[in-house]
């Protein structure tokens, strides 16, 4: 492995957009720890789950305001999905072969991991071990919930834009600027839809619009726009997306707010789901979302000079291609580890606070060491069934969109 990844950094083209692989990494990595620090645990009635600390621990909704990732995750798809589809246009391959590159390289291991929990399943019936609960599950929630099958709302969507990426690209290409703003009015229009109007199911459009927005904008990372935006131009981004969460999150709007949320006044300030409050910014996603992705894309694009240079460096770059080497085994098994780290802990008298205290937060490195730990070995089994991204073998080239793939 060590080789393999001496072999990769020393490959790498000069012409590499290092920063969005790492962008990429990082983002990953927050999600996995994230989740394994803000999991508080139940075990009840057979069924094993988590709720979050988020919406019980004073403050803590602030973390979200920095460390919701997934704006930045589809951001740089919409990088990635340019970059490769211009790649296999160049080659004089159709959409379809496209398609099916990015697809399998999603689904491969998310039918590994499917398949692996329909046997794990099945033997849980059979020997009538844990409670049932829906979807003909035991001992578990379904996708929605974290354990073990949350990864796969994402996944599920992000499939649904990949498949959207040509048309969009098309889009792209003709319209440029009027699709993202295009996307800011609808999802305005939706969350009006769903608060204002009472059309609650309107809100489901956001999947689509403020999903999209950010993949959207990283075709315009692509082509080299971003890099042409001048830096009071992305503090401008940033900040505007900041004020926007404020505003949104904080009644500053009186009794209008109270009339477009009724006992709310304002949306929540969690960017994830908190299990304690009537709405959600994420399940759908509101405009807050959006503004998020703004505030995110803006900072990452501020730093990316000074992180580009950072990357230059064999350590780094290093770390930085492992990552990628298996990220989707790192991002489907995750909570997996989680599941298996209750089983171990939970009867050492670990993990039975139901609410974050002083002990609880005590806990929390003895949990992420040990779903760590329990992680690398699942990669070890599992990580052969994720085709090598090779990210240091293909050449991005911001602004000339080319990739190897």
């Amino acid at each position: 492995m060590t080789s393999r990844i001496d072999e990769l950094a020393a490959r790498t083209p000069t012409t590499r957009d290092r920063y969005v692989d790492f962008l990429r990494a990082l983002s990953i990595l927050v999600v996995v720890v994230g989740h394994w620090l803000i999991g508080v645990i139940y075990w009840r009635g057979g069924v094993i789950g988590t709720t979050s600390a988020i919406g019980v621990t004073p403050w803590l909704w602030l973390a979200t305001w920095f460390l919701q990732v997934m704006p930045i995750f589809f951001f740089v798809g919409g990088f990635a999905n340019l970059v490769s589809y211009e790649s296999f246009s160049r080659r004089g391959r159709t959409i379809w072969d496209w398609l099916w590159s990015r697809l399998t390289r999603l689904l491969k291991p998310s039918l590994v991991f499917v398949g692996v929990w329909t046997v794990i399943q099945v033997v849980l019936h059979i020997t009538d071990t844990g409670g049932e609960t829906v979807w003909f599950l035991r001992g578990m929630k379904p996708p929605g919930a974290t354990v073990p099958f949350g990864p796969l709302w994402f996944l599920a969507v992000y499939a649904g834009v990949i498949l959207l990426s040509p048309g969009m690209l098309w889009l792209h290409r003709r319209l440029g600027r009027a699709v993202p703003v295009a996307m800011v009015v609808g999802a305005v229009t939706a969350d009006v839809l769903g608060f204002v109007v009472g059309l609650e199911e309107a809100r489901w459009a956001n999947v689509a619009f403020v999903w999209l927005l950010p993949h959207q904008l990283g075709f315009f990372y692509g082509d080299g726009r971003f890099a042409r935006m001048s830096r009071p131009a992305l503090w401008a981004m940033a900040l505007g997306g900041l004020a926007a969460l404020f505003m949104l999150t904080n009644p500053v709007f009186g009794e209008a707010g109270q009339r477009w949320f009724p006992g709310i006044g304002h949306y929540p300030k969690s960017l994830l789901g908190t299990d304690v409050e009537p709405i959600t910014n994420t399940y759908p996603p509101t405009i807050c979302t959006m503004a998020m992705a703004f505030w995110s894309i803006g900072v990452a694009m501020l730093l990316r000079g000074r992180a580009t240079r950072w990357l230059r460096r064999d350590r780094p770059w290093k770390a930085v291609i492992l990552v990628n080497g298996v990220i989707m085994t790192l991002f489907l098994w995750h909570m997996t580890a989680f599941l298996l780290s209750i089983l171990l802990l939970w009867p050492l008298g670990l993990g039975h606070a139901d609410a974050p205290s002083v002990a609880w937060w005590a806990e929390r490195p003895i949990w992420v060491v040990v779903s760590a730990a329990i992680l690398l070995g699942l990669i070890a089994v599992f990580g052969r069934f994720e085709r090598a991204r090779r990210p240091a073998s293909s050449s991005a080239t911001l602004g000339a969109g080319k990739v190897d793939a």
